[in-house]
């Protein structure tokens, strides 16, 4: 049962797709239409957003739980990424693996993810079966029954995705090492899914305790999109959340502080099963909540203007002009708690050189420094954005995940619904600034995927 994706752990061509929807949805992202959401919280301290859709008799219904990879205690790392898959086991009510089966049977769908700073659970499900999911998601979060014989085949499963995602995928080792390389001794910089002999480790008693310091209300947001109002969902969410006491103190994260690079570094790995090499580049950047509105949304549009499509400035130089490189893409990662990253990512001609790949993307990098932005290109890259975040409207779980993924980072409910309008606002200045705080003064980490041996 291989339920979450970890963007760390993803083929490069699948990392490039992630990125692509990151683009579309990832911006705290729904269009501005209207009032925001409504919001309110419940007397054991869980909060609720609801967000109406009523175009057709739907709802998605997201349980975020405020904790996740980087809030794991030392030795135990990749419990809460274990622990989201052991949610699928029993209750007194329903028997181990029959959660998303009877999610199945009623006509939805269901899944899970766990992030550095978040795990969460969703079903999306006619509006008739809201209460049905409700119940579930309660029940689970209070009266999960753990053994042995559930905990340790499933600890199993985990270790079999660990190869499948990072020991079989060599662009995974790759991202691996360039994170442990820019976050340093910070949680960002280990996979979500931990370390492997960490995870061999970890006991059904590791799993429980972990559950009832955590899988708590108070630590808890239900977030439902769809057919439904706030009138309408408040008895629902007192009936099957609001009667769940709370079992432990609120979680207060305390996490050390980020030290970035003092130096440029690189990381090189040869790898036979590689055949064609790859380059990558991160440079330190804040988290949305940390940027602040106005410099968040300069970074996502100094990402659009530099490498975000076929009219962009690396694709054009390096793909259409110079003939050096295949692909080239560039992202900004601001939706984390502590801090994000800016990534550039390009892939050489056949038997390329991957020395005039890396010069023509730092030649490109200091002409935009060095000359600034035009307004075709400033206005061209607010439209593609805004338009991601009016597209994401037609999609009723990323208007879900965009909200729940914005406050569990730090986020307004506000800050996010008003997103399109910080990009509209961004002007030439505001880019120029958002990539001298990225491009200068900074260490960024260099990674080259090559073929050959061990490496």
């Amino acid at each position: 049962m291989l339920r979450t994706r970890h963007l760390a752990a993803l083929p490069f061509a699948v990392l490039i797709l992630a990125i692509l929807l990151g683009l579309l949805f990832g911006r705290g992202g729904t269009i501005s239409t209207g009032a925001p959401p409504e919001s309110f919280r419940l007397s054991n301290g869980m909060d609720v957003l609801v967000i109406p859709d009523h175009r057709a008799p739907v709802v998605t219904h997201m349980v975020w739980y405020e904790l996740g990879a980087a809030d794991e205690d030392a030795g135990k790392t990749g419990l809460a990424h274990f622990f989201e898959h052991l949610m699928f086991k029993g209750t007194d009510k329903i028997e181990p693996g029959q959660f998303s089966r009877i999610v199945a049977r009623n006509g939805g769908q269901d899944n899970a993810f766990t992030h550095y700073d978040f795990t969460a659970y969703f079903q999306v499900i006619a509006k008739d079966r809201l209460p049905l999911v409700m119940e579930m998601e309660a029940d689970r979060m209070t009266n999960l029954q753990l053994t042995d014989a559930e905990v340790l085949p499933e600890r199993d499963v985990v270790l079999e995705e660990y190869r499948m995602r990072i020991e079989n995928e060599p662009s995974a080792e790759l991202q691996s090492e360039m994170n442990a390389a820019l976050y340093g001794g910070h949680p960002y910089g280990r996979d979500i899914i931990g370390y492997k002999e960490e995870i061999a480790a970890l006991t059904t008693g590791d799993a429980l305790d972990f559950y009832k310091r955590y899988y708590t209300p108070n630590n808890a947001t239900l977030i439902v999109a769809g057919d439904v109002t706030a009138r309408e969902l408040r008895p629902l969410a007192e009936k099957y959340y609001g009667v769940i006491p709370e079992r432990a103190p609120t979680f207060l994260r305390k996490r050390q502080e980020i030290e970035w690079p003092s130096e440029d570094k690189r990381v090189t790995r040869r790898d036979a099963r590689v055949q064609e090499a790859t380059w990558m580049r991160y440079y330190p950047a804040p988290a949305y909540s940390g940027a602040g509105a106005r410099e968040g949304a300069a970074l996502d549009v100094l990402a659009e203007i530099l490498g975000g499509g076929t009219t962009s400035r690396l694709y054009r130089s390096l793909v259409v002009e110079q003939s050096v490189s295949t692909g080239v893409r560039s992202w900004y990662e601001g939706g984390r708690l502590d801090a994000g990253k800016f990534g550039i990512y390009a892939l050489p001609q056949v038997g390329g050189s991957l020395d005039a790949l890396e010069e023509g993307v730092e030649k490109e990098i200091a002409r935009l420094i060095e000359e600034g932005v035009s307004d075709e290109e400033l206005e061209r890259a607010k439209t593609v954005i805004v338009a991601g975040a009016v597209y994401a409207r037609d999609n009723q779980r990323s208007m879900a995940y965009a909200y729940g993924e914005g406050l569990m980072t730090g986020m307004s409910v506000e800050a996010i619904h008003e997103w399109p309008e910080r990009v509209r606002e961004v002007t030439r200045e505001d880019v120029m600034e958002a990539a001298k705080s990225v491009f200068t003064g900074t260490h960024s980490v260099t990674g080259e995927l090559l073929p050959g041996g061990a490496g």
